[in-house]
Protein backbone atom coordinates (compact mmCIF):
# COMPACT_ATOMS: atom_id res chain seq x y z
CA UNK A 1 0.00 0.00 0.00
CA UNK A 2 1.34 3.50 -0.82
CA UNK A 3 2.31 5.65 2.09
CA UNK A 4 0.24 8.74 2.86
CA UNK A 5 0.98 11.58 5.25
CA UNK A 6 -1.51 13.74 7.15
CA UNK A 7 -0.81 17.31 8.25
CA UNK A 8 -3.26 19.05 10.59
CA UNK A 9 -3.81 22.73 11.31
CA UNK A 10 -5.84 23.81 14.34
CA UNK A 11 -7.81 27.03 14.47
CA UNK A 12 -9.41 28.49 17.61
CA UNK A 13 -12.69 30.37 17.20
CA UNK A 14 -12.75 33.34 19.57
CA UNK A 15 -16.20 34.68 20.56
CA UNK A 16 -17.19 38.20 19.51
CA UNK A 17 -16.31 41.17 21.69
CA UNK A 18 -19.17 42.13 23.99
CA UNK A 19 -20.46 38.69 24.86
CA UNK A 20 -20.11 39.68 28.51
CA UNK A 21 -17.85 38.48 31.32
CA UNK A 22 -19.89 35.34 31.85
CA UNK A 23 -19.76 34.46 28.15
CA UNK A 24 -22.70 32.12 28.56
CA UNK A 25 -23.09 31.68 24.83
CA UNK A 26 -19.54 30.39 24.54
CA UNK A 27 -20.33 27.24 26.48
CA UNK A 28 -23.85 26.84 25.17
CA UNK A 29 -24.36 23.62 23.19
CA UNK A 30 -26.40 25.57 20.65
CA UNK A 31 -23.55 28.05 20.21
CA UNK A 32 -20.99 25.26 19.84
CA UNK A 33 -23.20 23.59 17.26
CA UNK A 34 -23.45 26.86 15.35
CA UNK A 35 -19.65 26.89 15.04
CA UNK A 36 -19.93 24.02 12.59
CA UNK A 37 -20.66 26.74 10.05
CA UNK A 38 -16.93 27.35 9.85
CA UNK A 39 -16.43 23.81 8.59
CA UNK A 40 -18.16 24.99 5.42
CA UNK A 41 -15.59 27.76 5.07
CA UNK A 42 -12.71 25.27 4.92
CA UNK A 43 -14.59 22.81 2.69
CA UNK A 44 -15.77 25.37 0.17
CA UNK A 45 -15.42 23.92 -3.32
CA UNK A 46 -14.08 27.18 -4.72
CA UNK A 47 -11.32 27.18 -2.09
CA UNK A 48 -10.41 23.54 -2.74
CA UNK A 49 -10.41 24.20 -6.49
CA UNK A 50 -7.87 26.93 -5.88
CA UNK A 51 -5.80 24.51 -3.80
CA UNK A 52 -5.95 21.82 -6.52
CA UNK A 53 -4.54 24.26 -9.06
CA UNK A 54 -1.98 25.70 -6.64
CA UNK A 55 -0.48 22.35 -5.56
CA UNK A 56 -1.06 20.33 -8.77
CA UNK A 57 -3.09 17.71 -6.92
CA UNK A 58 -4.45 16.13 -10.11
CA UNK A 59 -0.91 15.53 -11.28
CA UNK A 60 -0.12 13.92 -7.93
CA UNK A 61 -3.32 11.92 -7.45
CA UNK A 62 -4.61 11.50 -10.97
CA UNK A 63 -7.28 13.17 -13.08
CA UNK A 64 -10.36 12.61 -10.96
CA UNK A 65 -13.43 14.73 -10.15
CA UNK A 66 -12.77 17.45 -7.63
CA UNK A 67 -15.42 16.01 -5.27
CA UNK A 68 -13.54 12.70 -5.19
CA UNK A 69 -10.22 14.44 -4.57
CA UNK A 70 -11.68 16.54 -1.78
CA UNK A 71 -13.20 13.50 -0.09
CA UNK A 72 -9.89 11.66 -0.23
CA UNK A 73 -7.56 14.52 0.70
CA UNK A 74 -9.45 16.84 3.05
CA UNK A 75 -10.99 16.31 6.49
CA UNK A 76 -12.46 19.25 8.44
CA UNK A 77 -14.27 19.09 11.76
CA UNK A 78 -14.93 20.95 14.99
CA UNK A 79 -13.48 19.04 17.94
CA UNK A 80 -16.38 17.93 20.10
CA UNK A 81 -17.44 20.42 22.81
CA UNK A 82 -14.62 22.83 21.91
CA UNK A 83 -14.03 25.89 19.75
CA UNK A 84 -11.17 24.20 17.91
CA UNK A 85 -11.45 23.71 14.15
CA UNK A 86 -9.15 21.03 12.72
CA UNK A 87 -8.16 21.01 9.03
CA UNK A 88 -6.32 17.86 7.94
CA UNK A 89 -4.77 17.23 4.52
CA UNK A 90 -3.62 13.74 3.47
CA UNK A 91 -1.22 13.32 0.54
CA UNK A 92 1.61 10.98 -0.51
CA UNK A 93 4.03 13.93 -0.24
CA UNK A 94 4.44 15.11 3.39
CA UNK A 95 5.70 18.58 2.44
CA UNK A 96 2.83 19.14 0.08
CA UNK A 97 0.37 17.90 2.72
CA UNK A 98 1.77 20.42 5.21
CA UNK A 99 1.61 23.24 2.64
CA UNK A 100 -1.96 22.33 1.68
CA UNK A 101 -3.18 22.26 5.29
CA UNK A 102 -1.47 25.59 6.01
CA UNK A 103 -2.94 27.16 2.85
CA UNK A 104 -6.48 26.02 3.68
CA UNK A 105 -6.17 27.24 7.27
CA UNK A 106 -4.88 30.67 6.24
CA UNK A 107 -7.55 31.03 3.58
CA UNK A 108 -10.26 30.05 6.05
CA UNK A 109 -9.05 32.65 8.53
CA UNK A 110 -8.80 35.23 5.76
CA UNK A 111 -12.30 34.43 4.51
CA UNK A 112 -13.76 34.87 7.98
CA UNK A 113 -11.82 38.11 8.51
CA UNK A 114 -13.10 39.50 5.20
CA UNK A 115 -16.70 38.66 6.11
CA UNK A 116 -16.41 40.21 9.58
CA UNK A 117 -14.67 43.30 8.17
CA UNK A 118 -17.33 43.77 5.51
CA UNK A 119 -20.08 43.34 8.08
CA UNK A 120 -18.43 45.90 10.36
CA UNK A 121 -17.96 48.28 7.44
CA UNK A 122 -21.62 48.00 6.49
CA UNK A 123 -22.65 48.66 10.09
CA UNK A 124 -20.36 51.69 10.36
CA UNK A 125 -21.67 53.10 7.08
CA UNK A 126 -25.29 52.63 8.16
CA UNK A 127 -24.69 54.38 11.50
CA UNK A 128 -22.70 57.13 9.76
CA UNK A 129 -25.61 57.80 7.43
CA UNK A 130 -28.00 58.02 10.38
CA UNK A 131 -25.55 60.31 12.17
CA UNK A 132 -25.33 62.56 9.11
CA UNK A 133 -29.11 62.81 8.87
CA UNK A 134 -29.34 63.58 12.58
CA UNK A 135 -26.67 66.29 12.26
CA UNK A 136 -28.54 67.84 9.30
CA UNK A 137 -31.76 67.78 11.31
CA UNK A 138 -30.04 69.51 14.24
CA UNK A 139 -28.62 72.17 11.92
CA UNK A 140 -32.08 72.80 10.46
CA UNK A 141 -33.54 73.08 13.95
CA UNK A 142 -30.78 75.50 15.01
CA UNK A 143 -31.46 77.62 11.93
CA UNK A 144 -35.19 77.67 12.71
CA UNK A 145 -34.39 78.64 16.31
CA UNK A 146 -32.20 81.52 15.11
CA UNK A 147 -34.97 82.75 12.79
CA UNK A 148 -37.48 82.65 15.64
CA UNK A 149 -35.16 84.64 17.88
CA UNK A 150 -34.71 87.25 15.13
CA UNK A 151 -38.19 87.42 13.59
CA UNK A 152 -40.30 86.83 16.69
CA UNK A 153 -38.75 88.80 19.57
CA UNK A 154 -40.40 88.58 22.96
CA UNK A 155 -39.00 91.66 24.73
CA UNK A 156 -40.78 94.26 22.57
CA UNK A 157 -44.01 92.29 22.66
CA UNK A 158 -43.89 91.91 26.43
CA UNK A 159 -43.18 95.66 26.73
CA UNK A 160 -46.20 96.41 24.52
CA UNK A 161 -48.32 94.12 26.66
CA UNK A 162 -47.20 95.93 29.79
CA UNK A 163 -48.07 99.31 28.20
CA UNK A 164 -51.43 97.97 27.03
CA UNK A 165 -52.18 96.69 30.52
CA UNK A 166 -51.29 100.10 31.99
CA UNK A 167 -53.44 101.91 29.40
CA UNK A 168 -56.37 99.60 30.16
CA UNK A 169 -55.99 100.29 33.85
CA UNK A 170 -55.98 104.07 33.23
CA UNK A 171 -59.06 103.84 31.04
CA UNK A 172 -60.86 101.70 33.62
CA UNK A 173 -59.97 104.28 36.27
CA UNK A 174 -61.27 107.11 34.05
CA UNK A 175 -64.46 105.16 33.39
CA UNK A 176 -64.96 104.74 37.11
CA UNK A 177 -64.50 108.45 37.66
CA UNK A 178 -66.84 109.30 34.78
CA UNK A 179 -69.51 107.00 36.18
CA UNK A 180 -69.23 108.69 39.55
CA UNK A 181 -69.50 112.13 37.96
CA UNK A 182 -72.54 111.06 35.96
CA UNK A 183 -74.28 109.76 39.05
CA UNK A 184 -73.39 112.91 40.95
CA UNK A 185 -74.68 115.21 38.20
CA UNK A 186 -77.88 113.27 37.85
CA UNK A 187 -78.54 113.59 41.56
CA UNK A 188 -78.29 117.32 41.56
CA UNK A 189 -81.49 119.22 41.51
CA UNK A 190 -80.22 121.96 39.27
CA UNK A 191 -78.44 120.70 36.15
CA UNK A 192 -77.74 124.21 34.77
CA UNK A 193 -75.51 125.00 37.67
CA UNK A 194 -73.38 121.93 36.96
CA UNK A 195 -70.14 122.44 35.25
CA UNK A 196 -70.66 119.37 33.11
CA UNK A 197 -74.05 118.30 31.77
CA UNK A 198 -75.18 114.63 32.11
CA UNK A 199 -75.24 114.17 28.34
CA UNK A 200 -71.68 115.37 28.08
CA UNK A 201 -70.69 113.04 30.87
CA UNK A 202 -72.41 110.07 29.22
CA UNK A 203 -70.70 110.83 25.92
CA UNK A 204 -67.38 110.92 27.69
CA UNK A 205 -68.23 107.62 29.37
CA UNK A 206 -69.12 105.99 26.05
CA UNK A 207 -65.89 107.22 24.52
CA UNK A 208 -63.90 105.81 27.42
CA UNK A 209 -65.70 102.47 27.10
CA UNK A 210 -64.84 102.32 23.39
CA UNK A 211 -61.23 103.08 24.23
CA UNK A 212 -61.30 100.33 26.87
CA UNK A 213 -62.75 97.85 24.36
CA UNK A 214 -60.05 98.72 21.82
CA UNK A 215 -57.35 98.41 24.47
CA UNK A 216 -58.68 95.02 25.57
CA UNK A 217 -58.79 93.78 21.97
CA UNK A 218 -55.25 94.97 21.37
CA UNK A 219 -54.10 93.35 24.60
CA UNK A 220 -55.84 90.08 23.71
CA UNK A 221 -54.21 90.02 20.28
CA UNK A 222 -50.82 90.70 21.75
CA UNK A 223 -51.33 87.99 24.40
CA UNK A 224 -52.38 85.54 21.67
CA UNK A 225 -49.31 86.47 19.64
CA UNK A 226 -47.09 86.10 22.71
CA UNK A 227 -48.59 82.71 23.50
CA UNK A 228 -48.02 81.57 19.91
CA UNK A 229 -44.42 82.71 19.97
CA UNK A 230 -43.82 81.01 23.31
CA UNK A 231 -45.39 77.81 21.97
CA UNK A 232 -43.19 77.99 18.87
CA UNK A 233 -40.12 78.46 21.02
CA UNK A 234 -41.07 75.59 23.33
CA UNK A 235 -41.65 73.32 20.32
CA UNK A 236 -38.32 74.25 18.74
CA UNK A 237 -36.54 73.91 22.08
CA UNK A 238 -37.97 70.39 22.47
CA UNK A 239 -36.96 69.51 18.92
CA UNK A 240 -33.45 70.87 19.47
CA UNK A 241 -33.07 68.90 22.69
CA UNK A 242 -34.33 65.72 21.02
CA UNK A 243 -32.09 66.25 17.97
CA UNK A 244 -29.07 66.84 20.22
CA UNK A 245 -29.80 63.66 22.20
CA UNK A 246 -30.24 61.60 19.03
CA UNK A 247 -27.04 63.00 17.54
CA UNK A 248 -25.10 62.33 20.74
CA UNK A 249 -26.38 58.73 20.85
CA UNK A 250 -25.49 58.12 17.20
CA UNK A 251 -22.05 59.65 17.64
CA UNK A 252 -21.42 57.29 20.57
CA UNK A 253 -22.70 54.30 18.58
CA UNK A 254 -20.54 55.31 15.62
CA UNK A 255 -17.48 55.61 17.82
CA UNK A 256 -18.14 52.18 19.36
CA UNK A 257 -18.77 50.63 15.95
CA UNK A 258 -15.50 52.02 14.60
CA UNK A 259 -13.65 50.85 17.70
CA UNK A 260 -15.15 47.36 17.43
CA UNK A 261 -14.63 47.14 13.67
CA UNK A 262 -13.41 43.67 12.80
CA UNK A 263 -14.23 42.24 16.23
CA UNK A 264 -18.03 42.01 16.18
CA UNK A 265 -18.10 38.43 14.88
CA UNK A 266 -16.16 35.34 15.80
CA UNK A 267 -12.43 35.67 15.18
CA UNK A 268 -10.41 32.76 13.83
CA UNK A 269 -6.76 32.32 14.84
CA UNK A 270 -4.33 29.60 13.85
CA UNK A 271 -3.06 28.32 17.19
CA UNK A 272 -1.38 25.15 15.93
CA UNK A 273 0.06 25.50 12.41
CA UNK A 274 0.67 22.25 10.56
CA UNK A 275 4.13 20.68 10.55
CA UNK A 276 5.69 18.37 8.01
CA UNK A 277 4.63 14.87 9.14
CA UNK A 278 7.46 12.41 9.68
CA UNK A 279 5.37 9.28 10.15
CA UNK A 280 2.86 8.11 7.56
CA UNK A 281 -0.77 8.09 8.57
CA UNK A 282 -1.43 5.10 6.30
CA UNK A 283 -0.85 2.26 5.97
CA UNK A 284 -0.98 1.85 9.74
CA UNK A 285 1.13 -1.10 10.81
CA UNK A 286 -0.67 -1.64 14.16
CA UNK A 287 -4.02 -1.39 12.44
CA UNK A 288 -3.01 -3.80 9.70
CA UNK A 289 -1.57 -6.27 12.23
CA UNK A 290 -4.72 -6.06 14.29
CA UNK A 291 -6.85 -6.62 11.22
CA UNK A 292 -4.67 -9.58 10.18
CA UNK A 293 -4.91 -11.07 13.66
CA UNK A 294 -8.65 -10.63 13.70
CA UNK A 295 -9.03 -12.19 10.27
CA UNK A 296 -6.62 -14.97 11.28
CA UNK A 297 -8.88 -15.83 14.20
CA UNK A 298 -12.25 -15.28 12.58
CA UNK A 299 -11.68 -16.95 9.21
CA UNK A 300 -10.52 -20.31 10.65
CA UNK A 301 -13.48 -20.31 13.01
CA UNK A 302 -15.85 -19.61 10.16
CA UNK A 303 -14.17 -22.29 8.06
CA UNK A 304 -14.35 -24.85 10.88
CA UNK A 305 -17.98 -24.04 11.53
CA UNK A 306 -18.89 -24.46 7.89
CA UNK A 307 -16.80 -27.62 7.58
CA UNK A 308 -18.37 -29.21 10.65
CA UNK A 309 -21.82 -28.33 9.42
CA UNK A 310 -21.06 -29.84 6.06
CA UNK A 311 -19.64 -33.01 7.62
CA UNK A 312 -22.65 -33.35 9.87
CA UNK A 313 -25.02 -33.00 6.95
CA UNK A 314 -23.00 -35.54 4.96
CA UNK A 315 -22.99 -38.04 7.83
CA UNK A 316 -26.71 -37.64 8.25
CA UNK A 317 -27.24 -38.31 4.57
CA UNK A 318 -25.17 -41.52 4.76
CA UNK A 319 -27.08 -42.76 7.81
CA UNK A 320 -30.26 -42.27 5.88
CA UNK A 321 -28.97 -44.33 2.97
CA UNK A 322 -27.86 -47.19 5.24
CA UNK A 323 -31.22 -47.23 6.94
CA UNK A 324 -32.98 -47.41 3.62
CA UNK A 325 -30.78 -50.31 2.43
CA UNK A 326 -31.35 -52.21 5.67
CA UNK A 327 -35.10 -51.88 5.47
CA UNK A 328 -35.05 -53.06 1.82
CA UNK A 329 -33.08 -56.23 2.76
CA UNK A 330 -35.77 -57.23 5.21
Amino acid sequence: MPREYTATARIVIDPPIGTGPSAATVVSPIYLESLRTYERFATAESLFQKAVERFNLRQLLGARPIESLQKQVLRVEIVRNTRILEISATLPDPRRAQALAEFLAEETVGMNRAIVTQSSRDLVEAIAQEESRARTRLQETDAAWSRVLTDEPLDALQSDLAEAAGLRSDIELQITKAQLETVELASRSRQIEASISPSTSRARLDELRQQLLAAEQQEAEEQKLLAQRLADRDKLATERKSAEAVLETLEQRLSEARGDSGYRGERLRIVDPPIIPERPSSPSLPLNLGAALLLGLVLPLVYLTLEMSYQEQRAGSRRGEFRAVAEGGR
